[in-house]
């Protein structure tokens, strides 16, 4: 009973406030608030986002690297437009639909989440399927473990305990940045690509850019960072605290994307190697720039794959439970939540069973389940941007001008994809 009135203290109260010697020096209140947007951006380069990249480099080298940067602006503008709802109101992005847009339009919303989030769930078990294929171990051995890992850690964990092991798992990707050095990539190359846009004319090169902005701005990322922040208890005092968070978790998504993109343009690209299995990036790696970037790119692989399997379904949990009006917390018991802890383990099993389907083609979840991404993404953007800008919902912590007008130029950049996706399928 007293753990119960404690949460039941700290979701009407929140948090202790940083001391005043803390609001000063400003490090420790920005530790203490760090986590949501490191959380969403760099589970935004899981193996699905990890194979996109490594196709796009793989197939048109360094051209279509300003499609990694410009989503990657994109990302910065509506993950701090989501953190910022959820430290203004403390509720939930999917709440704020419900309150604002009625019980339809929160079901179509979730129900798309929920098609999305379970195939991109199954995309990071045949992630860790695919790096520890490298080992020679079978994915019967490898999905169930780590499923039942994941699970345990969510599921059994504390708030903190969670969050730390996370962030922890995060560190993985430092090796996607080695390996893109190791590759001795043409660096005038890579600045051209970077800063002057083109398209190649070769077939298949709209999927592969709405692929990319699918996964850089992946619609289960934002669901989760704005319900993460309101379940860490942050308030709008800590609003410059959090957007250095947001910042900086983009950030370090778009540059471990760009440097994938490098890794496969300078090696598989350059000789003119194509991906059929996810293995065969760090395969093709291995005699093109030695042993050892194959091998940090497989352990990327596993860790990203851990970290996005973790967190994925936790966008899921928090969603639904949001839509049936219980707001729930990583710190509730199984009695407290049953719906949260529910959806947790239904969204595990069920992507954790579709990779263990025999000769499924692990590939085609990985990258199939990025355009789907883009074009659920639309809709929730429009969402977002209506929300931003309502004074009811916001305050003055509202949009203006300025950031009005980001947002929606963010949101045409998806609408100008998914209409050259549309126009390329119908040709």
């Amino acid at each position: 009973m007293l753990s119960v009135l404690v949460k039941r203290l700290r979701r009407r109260h929140g948090r202790a406030r940083p001391t005043a010697t803390a609001a000063v020096f400003g490090l420790p209140a920005l530790f203490a608030v760090l986590g949501p947007g490191l959380l969403a951006g760099l589970s935004d380069d899981d193996p699905a986002g990890i194979t996109t990249y490594s196709i796009l480099g793989a197939q048109f080298g360094y051209e279509l690297l300003w499609v990694v940067a410009l989503s990657t602006g994109a990302l910065i503008v509506f993950h701090e437009l989501a953190a910022r709802m959820g430290l203004v109101t403390g509720r939930g992005l999917v709440t704020l639909v419900r309150e604002r847009f009625g019980r339809l339009a929160t079901i179509a919303i979730v129900c798309a989440l929920l098609i999305g989030n379970v195939g991109t769930t199954a995309a990071e078990f045949a992630g860790v399927a695919a790096s520890l294929d490298l080992a020679g171990v079978t994915r019967y051995v490898s999905v169930p473990v780590a499923a039942v890992a994941v699970s345990t850690l969510v599921l059994r964990g504390s708030f903190h305990r969670v969050e730390h092991i996370l962030l922890l798992l995060g560190s993985v990707f430092v090796t996607y940045i080695a390996s893109g050095f190791l590759a001795n990539p043409d660096w005038s190359a890579v600045a051209h690509g970077l800063v002057v846009p083109s398209v190649p004319s070769e077939h298949g090169s709209t999927v592969v850019i709405a692929a990319t902005i699918g996964t850089t701005l992946a619609p289960w990322g934002l669901a989760f960072i704005q319900s993460y922040a309101v379940d860490k208890h942050l308030h709008a005092s800590e609003l410059r605290y959090e957007r250095i968070d947001v910042i900086t978790g983009s950030v370090m998504t778009g540059v471990i994307g760009v440097f994938v993109v490098i890794a496969c343009a300078a090696t598989l690209h350059a000789t003119g190697q194509s991906i059929d299995d996810a293995r065969d990036v760090a395969v093709g790696l291995e005699p093109l720039a030695g042993h050892l970037a194959a091998a940090l790119f497989g352990v990327g692989l596993l860790g990203a794959a851990l970290l996005a399997a973790a967190v994925l379904p936790l966008s899921t949990a928090y969603s639904l439970s949001e839509a049936m009006g219980r707001e729930a917390a990583l710190d509730d018991s199984f009695r407290e939540a049953p719906a949260f802890y529910t959806s947790y383990g239904l969204v595990i099993g069920v992507g954790a069973a579709i990779v263990l389907i025999p000769g499924l083609p692990l590939i085609g979840i990985l990258f199939v389940t990025q355009v789907v991404n883009a074009v659920l993404l639309l809709p929730l953007l429009i969402a977002l941007v209506i929300l931003g800008r309502d004074p009811k919902v916001l305050g003055p912590y509202r949009n203006r001008m300025g950031g009005t007008t980001l947002a929606c130029a963010a949101s045409a950049l998806v609408a100008v994809s998914l209409v050259a996706l549309a126009l390329s399928a119908a040709s």
